[in-house]
Formats: C-alpha cells, structure tokens, sequence
C-alpha cells in the first residue's frame, strides 16, 4: 500500500524556511494565527527571527497547502473561515471517499483491516470518556486516522494524493475551529462501514461512507448555525 504523507511533509525540515513553514502551518490550523488574518512579513519576520526570503518561501508552501491567499498589491492572508467552501469540501469528500470505501472493501489486508477496528475501538473509547466526563468537544485526529486509513487502502495513487495532500490542510483547518466530538450516530455509521470491509462489499461500503459524510456535513451544518465569527477563529470580514 502507498503511503502518502501530507503536502510538504513527507521528509523532516532542512531549512530555515521547513521549520518556518511547520510552525506556521501548525499556529494556523491551530487557531493561533485567526482565519482571515493578513500576514506582515516584517512583523512575521521580527517574531521569528528569520530573513524575508525564508519567510516568503514559507509563505509560498503554505500557499501550495491551500491555507494562505495572496493577491497582486494586497498581500498574503491567511483563508477565511468559509460555509460554502466547508460545504464544498464535504461534497468533494463524499464522492472520492466513497470510491476511495468501495476499492479499499476490496484492497484492504488482514492487517489493513485489523488497524481500522483498532482504530474503531479507540473512537468507542473516546466516546465513552467524553460521555463520562460530559464533554461537548473533543480534540483529536482518530476520526482523520479512520478515514485515512481507507483512503490509504484503496490503492488508486491519485485519489490518495487528491484527498490526503491536497485536501488534508483543509480539513484540519476547519475540524479545528468546528471541534467536533463523536456522537453515538457517528459511531455506528463507523461500525457499519467496518462491517461492509470486512464482509469485502464495496457496493455497500461506498454507500455508506457517502451517506456517512452527508450526514456529518448535516452536522457540521448545524453546529455552525449556532457559532459566532469569534467561535469560528475569524477576523475581520474579508471583502
């Protein structure tokens, strides 16, 4: 099975601007850096220390990863927080992962499909934890994990490459700022999708996964009606 890594990560920093990148790929997807935000280079470059070529080439991989826009004599800004584009991810998800379901029903190891109930038990564990402790939210990447991992299977180089390099930053982007838990509907839409694996029907497992990422896109819908800008990691309106 090919192993893709996501963009721009596949080997570790070498250079000044690697590292630059990675610190600030993570500030983003973790909030630090709000949605939106415009970029200084020469604050950015106070801060960090680093030459303004470094933070440029920084600033161009960041670009590549879809997290950063710049436009001619505005500058550089980190995206905004965008329903539509969240919605549009979500309909590009469940078109390539449900083909991604159905090859991966029929590709997946022994071992493959051991890794994907270990990871499901892990999520029955994490959902009980949250319950316990009457968590709303929970950070976290299983969820990520689990839809990797037969993304990873399905043996289609390009359809990995599409969804993990090219979509990956964007998905964390906005699973950060939506925070989701697992709910036990979530769960069992999971387990329904391992049971199709490991009977080997990818008819089914592709129905279900494409079902699976509608209703978490009904989800998402829903929980963004009662967010705020502010809950959302957004800065001003951007025009």
């Amino acid at each position: 099975m090919t192993v893709f890594q996501p963009a721009n990560l596949a080997q570790e920093p070498v250079t000044i601007a690697d590292r630059l990148f990675l610190d600030l790929r993570r500030a983003i997807l973790e909030g630090d850096m709000p949605a939106g935000k415009k970029i200084s280079e020469p604050e950015l470059a106070g801060s960090y220390k680093v030459s303004r070529g470094s933070l440029r080439e920084a600033i161009s991989k960041l670009e590549n990863c879809n997290l950063v826009t710049r436009k001619p004599n505005i500058g550089a800004r980190i995206i905004s927080f965008s329903v539509a584009q969240l919605m549009e991810i979500y309909q590009i998800r469940e078109a390539m992962e449900g083909m991604a379901a159905r090859l991966a029903a029929t590709n997946m190891s022994t071992e493959d499909l051991a890794h994907l109930s270990a990871l499901l038990d892990r999520q029955q564990e994490t959902v009980t934890e949250a319950e316990r402790l009457q968590q709303s939210r929970l950070r976290h990447d299983s969820d990520l994990d689990f839809h990797f991992c037969i993304i990873q299977a399905s043996g289609n180089d390009r359809l990995i490459r599409m969804l993990c390099q090219d979509l990956y930053d964007l998905v964390r982007f906005y699973r950060f700022r939506l925070n989701p838990s697992y709910t036990p509907k979530a769960l069992q839409e999971h387990e329904l999708i391992v049971e199709a694996m490991q009977r080997r029907d990818g008819e089914m497992a592709e129905l279900l996964m494409r079902h699976h990422i509608r209703a978490s896109r009904e989800r998402a819908r829903a929980q963004l009606e009662t967010m705020t800008p502010a809950e959302r990691g957004q800065t001003e309106k951007i025009s």
